[in-house]
């Protein structure tokens, strides 16, 4: 690869990419509405022109079960490794609008950041793709690796249609590796390859007491109240430092090597910023692990609301006819949701009070995903990496799910490489989402260089 050719080409082109970006910002592709449907069929005809221009070939929209779906590949590069890259042109909604300093579907570019929803998540990241694919083509005439792109317009609402259509077409999406940029940096200046994710697992609990509310002075003390009823439950789920209790729970945890967990030390870690950055005075959890190791390579339990009796100003007294709450687990390789909501529904039955009857109703699945951190295609892209930001790859691991990164790499069994050039600071799915354009510049030039890095792989 001639670095400082592709280097001219992107300095040269610069402002039309930025230009042809803001063209696709602007289509307001919110997958969770249907008043954006027309939008989504846009953005999705806007990927077909671009990935023509680009020079890909067998362009097509794939209709699913719901929001079409982009495909594009170039298969020329006879005895190369094939790259398969996933991204999305979905974005999430954009209230509260107030909040926004512009409009969140007119770019505009403010101390070298690019403001708009879908800047960093995932329009932008999924554009240098393309728009690496078509510079290596525009140079060279030809790709170093053979290549297919997916994107989907789903991935905001769970990618309910995404499975299936990678099932259905498990053939035509064979490949070597899949990359996928939808992650974060470690920081400004840090890059980063994230090799795993945690899974999810979540259930509502819903308890039923009496028929209807009763006066807690006329049957308080006699009747079980639902409320309390439900704290127990919860509160039989932790100990006091957060070790979870259902019988059975960690069964399955893979252990993480001495070497992983070396690197993880490695990186610097400053957790008294972090809790001023949170506004807490003290972090919780296992003892034996480190704070960055309780959310990447640990599973939780959390309690993530509980709803019953009344909440209204002033006071009510009353003893409530029923309560609920919803409970979400992060789970690390090798738990099962399936297994762990069985487990759940087992504690509960296990726990629950006399005087109530208690229902739980499942959402919420996701695998957790491990690529091996020593992986040559994760160490490849270490290497990418580090020519362009001229500073040493982090490897890490995210506390977060993507379930279809879980769906890949089990229907297609190839390696996925978690390559992302988004900051945490960008507000991805709040007001005033923005794309820092340093590192779409560093970006484009390491996505190059990783397709060299991809052809050598076996």
């Amino acid at each position: 690869m001639d670095a400082q050719q592709i280097e001219r080409y992107f300095q040269e082109r610069r402002g039309d990419h930025l230009e042809e970006l803001e063209s696709f910002l602007r289509i307001p592709s919110v997958s969770s509405l249907s008043e954006h449907k027309k939008d989504m069929l846009t953005a999705a005809e806007w990927l077909v022109k671009s990935f023509e221009k680009a020079g890909l070939e067998n362009v097509k929209i794939d209709e699913t079960g719901g929001h079409p779906l982009v495909y594009a590949d170039w298969l020329h590069a006879e005895g190369k490794p094939t790259v398969l890259v996933y991204g999305h042109y979905d974005v999430q909604p954009v209230d509260p609008l107030h909040l926004w300093e512009s409009p969140p579907f007119e770019p505009q570019v403010r101390d070298n950041k690019l403001y708009a929803r879908g800047a960093s998540d995932d329009k932008g990241q999924t554009f240098m793709h393309i728009k690496a694919a078509e510079a290596l083509l525009q140079l060279n005439g030809e790709l170093p690796v053979n290549m297919k792109f997916i994107i989907e317009g789903e991935e905001e609402i769970g990618s309910p249609s995404l499975p299936a259509y990678v099932e259905k077409n498990k053939e035509a999406l064979e490949a070597d590796l899949i990359v996928i940029s939808d992650t974060g940096m470690q920081g400004p200046g840090r890059p980063a390859v994230c090799y795993g994710l945690r899974g999810l697992a979540g259930i509502q609990i819903d308890v039923k007491g009496p028929k209807g509310d009763l006066h807690s002075g006329l049957y308080g003390g006699a009747v079980q109240n639902p409320l309390h009823a439900i704290v127990e439950i919860l509160e039989s789920f932790r100990d006091k430092e957060g070790v979870i209790q259902v019988e059975g729970f960690y069964d399955d945890v893979l252990p993480v090597s001495d070497e992983e967990r070396a690197e993880f030390a490695s990186l610097e870690f400053d957790l008294e910023n972090e809790k001023k950055e949170l506004g807490i005075t003290e972090d919780f959890g296992e003892k034996e692990y480190s704070f960055v190791e309780r959310t990447w390579i640990r599973p939780t339990l959390e309690i993530n609301g509980i709803t019953g009796g009344f909440s209204g100003e002033g006071i009510k007294t009353v003893l409530p006819a029923e309560a609920s709450s919803k409970i979400t687990c992060r789970l690390v390789p090798d738990q099962d949701p399936d297994d762990i909501v069985a487990k759940l529904k087992a504690h509960v039955e296990s726990h629950k009070p006399a005087g109530v009857s208690v229902e739980i109703s499942e959402f919420d699945k996701g695998k957790p995903f491990l690529t091996p951190f020593d992986h040559p295609a994760i160490q490849a892209a270490g290497r990418s990496y580090e020519k362009i930001y001229g500073v040493p790859t982090a490897f890490t691991r995210m506390g977060g799910s993507i379930p279809i990164v879980a769906a890949f790499d089990e229907i297609l069994e190839r390696p996925v490489v978690l390559m992302g050039f988004g900051l945490a600071s960008e507000n991805f799915h709040a007001p005033n989402e923005h794309f820092h354009l340093e590192n779409f510049d560093k970006g484009l030039r390491v996505i190059c260089d990783y397709l060299f890095e991809a052809s050598a792989l076996k």
